[in-house]
């Protein structure tokens, strides 16, 4: 990924606001990373006293995200991958899964968090064979996401497409499904949607209680979105078993002590036919 030009790099900068809880900066808080401040640690803690197995969702989230990049690379074939919503890096990202397995991968990333961007020109490395870039852009907006997009991937050629906790942000359901049936319309038959998002169907009142928190104090409102709901976003897809699930189910191998359990982040994979 080329450098960015230092007068750039002050302009993305000047956009910090470190005074805001970001809901990348949360999610980093709760993977136990150290990319967060204290206003983002401050609101991590109120949700965890009152909902500490948020944390289980943001690790199943991770573990999903590996599990499906596994799967597209390894069984799937794809060699493609555009990922929208970054967040934040840490161990194994997408191009970290793919390119351990197939080196020559191309990965483009898309947030529009400046914390982000900086940390993603530093972090998300390619391998030699491989491609990986970064997009400083806005979900509500995917034109210009897949032009800059296409100057790094073939969209003749099966992509997928990752919208790992990113729709959640675009509380209009209509914008919302508008927005995924136009990116997965770029893509050619055989490409892939992967989706994660967070719902009240798993610990009802104090997952509506901590996202009512966080639309208090966060930078972005938040909406929880039911199974049936998620449904609509894999329309004309082909989904893959076991369907829309728990983040901590998909295609999970079985624990050696005790059972899987349910987290308030569910998930599904659907083929482009």
């Amino acid at each position: 990924m080329p450098e960015e030009p230092a007068d750039d790099r002050e302009a993305v900068l000047a956009r910090l606001d470190l005074t805001t809880p970001h809901s990348a900066r949360v999610w980093n808080y709760f993977l136990g990373g150290k990319d967060n401040y204290a206003p983002d640690r401050d609101l991590g803690e109120q949700i965890l006293q009152h909902f500490p197995e948020i944390v289980d969702a943001a690790r199943a989230d991770r573990a999903f995200l590996g599990r499906a990049v596994h799967h597209l690379v390894g069984e799937a074939g794809i060699r493609q991958f555009l990922d929208l919503g970054t967040g934040l890096p840490t161990a194994d990202n997408t191009h970290e899964v793919a390119q351990r397995m197939a080196p020559e991968a191309r990965i483009v990333y898309v947030d529009n968090d400046p914390l982000v961007l900086v940390h993603a020109q530093a972090l998300l490395t390619s391998s030699p064979e491989g491609v990986t870039d970064y997009i400083d852009g806005d979900v509500h907006e995917p034109g210009p996401i897949l032009e800059g997009a296409g100057r790094t991937l073939d969209f003749d050629k099966p992509v997928a497409l990752m919208l790992l906790g990113i729709m959640q942000f675009v509380n209009d359901d209509e914008e919302a499904y508008e927005i995924v049936d136009r990116l997965v319309a770029a893509l050619p038959s055989g490409s892939y949607l992967a989706l994660a998002h967070p719902t009240a169907e798993v610990h009802t009142e104090a997952m509506t209680a901590a996202v009512a928190s966080w639309n208090e104090q966060g930078s972005s409102p938040m909406k929880l979105r039911s199974r049936e709901q998620l449904l609509r976003f894999f329309r004309g897809l082909d989904l893959l078993d076991p369907g829309v699930v728990s983040c901590s189910r998909w295609r999970a191998d079985r624990p050696d002590i005790g059972e899987i359990v349910d987290v308030t982040q569910f998930c599904g994979v659907g083929r482009k036919p």
